[in-house]
């Protein structure tokens, strides 16, 4: 159970990771309307295109970050963070400090992984 200094201190971490993922979609989306002003000649619109593709994937990628540090603080608001969704053991502080983010403990985690490697091999078998 996460004492209220340590849940006030993993509450500050996350609202100020999402203030900084919430931010850097902004200079994303900033960056892809800026970029539609190079639009001089073929050249241009192949670096362009290159460009918005790879903003667009970080951007997704910040999309996802962003959800998961918001079901975070939801979380820590029920009183639900720091408990292992899968077995409903308390997730160690270490492992919090290093991926606040997470709703498993490390031996579900590993578990977890185990079965997604076993199925992407039966995956590649049957094929």
């Amino acid at each position: 159970m996460l004492t209220w200094k340590n849940k006030q201190h993993f509450k500050k971490l996350l609202s100020r990771r999402l203030k900084e993922t919430v931010d850097k979609t902004q200079e994303t989306l900033t960056d892809i309307k800026d970029g539609k002003d190079r639009l001089s000649d073929k050249a241009d619109q192949a670096s362009l295109a290159s460009e918005m593709s790879f903003a667009l994937r970080i951007r997704e990628r910040e999309a996802k970050l962003t959800a998961k540090i918001r079901e975070a603080l939801e979380r820590l608001e029920d009183g639900t963070f720091g408990i292992c969704e899968e077995c409903g053991e308390g997730i160690p502080l270490q492992r919090l400090r290093a991926r606040p983010v997470t709703t498993l403990c490390i031996q579900c985690k590993e578990k977890q992984e185990a079965e997604e490697r076993k199925r992407a091999i039966s995956s590649q078998i049957a094929y």
